[in-house]
């Protein structure tokens, strides 16, 4: 099988979506968790100071915290994220 950096930027945006759903649905238990805690933590892990340019380990949180804005991720742009990183990546 195989899949287009398409079809794998739509897929990171839906579990980003899954994940975000959680991260409402805590937030809403308890209130302010989101912007106290959760979205510093995901920056931090997303390396935003340290890689301006999304590396492959940096993309699947940086999808995520697309989905925490108000506009949604656009997968044009994940897949071609994905095409610049997967090409750049050493075959093993």
């Amino acid at each position: 099988m195989e899949i287009s950096a398409q079809q794998l930027a739509e897929l990171l945006i839906g579990i980003a979506r899954a994940q975000n759903a959680v991260i409402q649905g805590i937030d809403s238990a308890m209130a302010g968790i989101k912007s106290q805690s959760i979205v510093p933590m995901l920056q931090n892990a997303a390396h935003l100071r340290d890689h301006p340019e999304p590396t492959l380990v940096d993309l699947p949180v940086r999808v995520l915290l697309t989905t925490q804005g108000r506009v949604p991720p656009d997968p044009a742009v994940v897949a071609r994220d994905l095409e610049r990183l997967l090409a750049a990546t050493p075959a093993v």
